[in-house]
């Protein structure tokens, strides 16, 4: 393995710019979901928003395979003590919010008692509508948790481009 890769490989970046494009639209889609009411288009909505999470769920779990066989960029030679492990932390909790995000959506509606498309397969089980409002009260804090891991990360690369002059955007986008 080579220890000075520059970039992410085009896989990640690829896949990174998938679940932020995914993401843009399906955090605000649930903040509209919540506040409307029952009605043909809330379903319509409800359904889009729902591939969109099963489709994240998918792309995280990839993303996590392809990041266990391959290897990032290494910090620059100036970051400061700790930055590795911060920037660890962040990226660790932004998978593991990604996944009980999706994986609470997923279960809510199940015991809710409906039907979901997994495209590969379908699923429903029996209701419990108890453990579906638990579910759901997850599926929120942890968008909350998402939301502000996003904006962490965010400031970071803007701390770097900004104070540290150092563009570490790059990596991600040439």
């Amino acid at each position: 393995m080579d220890d000075n890769i520059e970039q992410y490989s085009w896989f990640s970046k690829f896949f990174h710019w998938i679940t932020f494009l995914i993401l843009i639209v399906q955090i605000p889609l649930g903040f509209i979901l919540v506040r409307m009411e029952f009605s043909d288009l809330r379903i319509t909505i409800e359904n889009l928003h729902v591939v969109a999470g099963i489709t994240v769920f998918y792309v995280t779990l990839i993303r996590l395979i392809f990041k266990f066989f391959s290897q990032s960029p290494k910090l620059l030679p100036n970051a400061f003590v700790g930055q590795k492990l911060i920037a660890k932390l962040n990226h660790v909790a932004l998978y593991v919010a990604l996944l009980t995000i999706t994986t609470s959506g997923i279960l809510k509606k199940l015991f809710n008692g409906e039907k979901l498309n997994f495209f590969f397969f379908k699923l429903k089980i029996n209701d419990n509508f108890d453990l579906a409002d638990q579910f759901y009260t997850v599926h929120i804090v942890s968008n909350y948790t998402l939301i502000i891991l996003i904006s962490l990360h965010i400031l970071a690369v803007l701390f770097h481009q900004i104070f540290l002059k150092e563009n570490i955007l790059k990596r991600m986008i040439k």
